[in-house]
This record gives C-alpha cells, structure tokens and sequence, in this order.
C-alpha cells in the first residue's frame, strides 16, 4: 500500500504480515484512509480472560491499532508515521465470542499530534477508545 500523493510506503496491514501479538488480537482491515478506518474482530477462545471473556486487551489493542493505522496515513505524505503516546479504553460490555466491527475516526489532527475516537461494537457498543498519537518523521526510531 502507498501513499498516492507522495508514494511514501505504507505496511501492509494484512494479519499475515502482522507480529504475533497484533495476529494474535485479530484485528482486520477493511478499509483505511487518514480520515476513518474500519474493520472487525472475530473474538473467540483465544481472545478469552480465565473466567471465559474476551479480555479488555484485546479491545485495547483494537484501538491502538486502528488510530495509529489512519493516523499515519494521514501524514505519511509529510514522510510521517504516528505513535501512540496515550490510549483511554472505557469497557461497556463482556463478550464470549462472535464479530466485533472496530471504527477508528479522527477529532483532532493537528500538524504535530492528532486524537482519533474508536469505537468497537456488535449489534451495541462492547468498547470505545480515544487515543493521543504524535506526528513523527517516518526516519526517526521512535518518539
């Protein structure tokens, strides 16, 4: 995937390229631009606490993953990438298993940070999440 304004590359988000840990989380991309990304979870056993729930992390990570996706695709054409520096995840309602559909928007992009509202849901909400991530240039290691 690039950027068509600039052609800076972009990862490809497919859980096949992802580490363990996102794999593991489950989180699909069905569709992702630097002003809304969508996709889903199909939460199971796998995502289960020991008292046989999906675990908060796992909604956590959904988040995280969503906004830092959009958010960076929102400046990779300013050879930028966005790196979470505060994730707020407020839990609504357990879930034993079945699809969760993660929606991650922006409130705020701003030319050194940005906020992105993520909301997490089946047929009602199970989470919603607000992350802060700064803009940073796409050679540096790390925030």
């Amino acid at each position: 995937m690039s950027n068509h304004a600039t052609g800076a590359a972009l990862p490809d988000f497919a859980l096949r390229h992802a580490s363990e840990f996102a794999a593991a989380a489950g989180l699909v991309i069905d569709e992702a631009d630097g002003t809304r990304v969508r996709g889903h979870i199909d939460l199971g056993a796998d995502h289960h606490t020991p008292w046989g729930i999906v675990n908060g992390g796992v909604y956590t990570t959904a988040v995280e993953s969503a906004a830092t996706i959009g958010a960076s695709m929102a400046v990779a054409g300013h050879g930028q990438r966005a790196v979470a520096l505060h994730i707020s995840t407020d839990l609504l309602r357990s879930r034993t298993e079945g699809r969760a559909e993660v929606t991650a928007e922006p409130v705020h992009q701003g030319r050194t940070q940005q906020i992105w509202a993520v909301t997490i849901s089946d047929e009602r909400p199970l989470a919603r999440g607000q992350i802060r991530l700064q803009n940073v240039d796409l050679d540096r290691g790390s925030a």
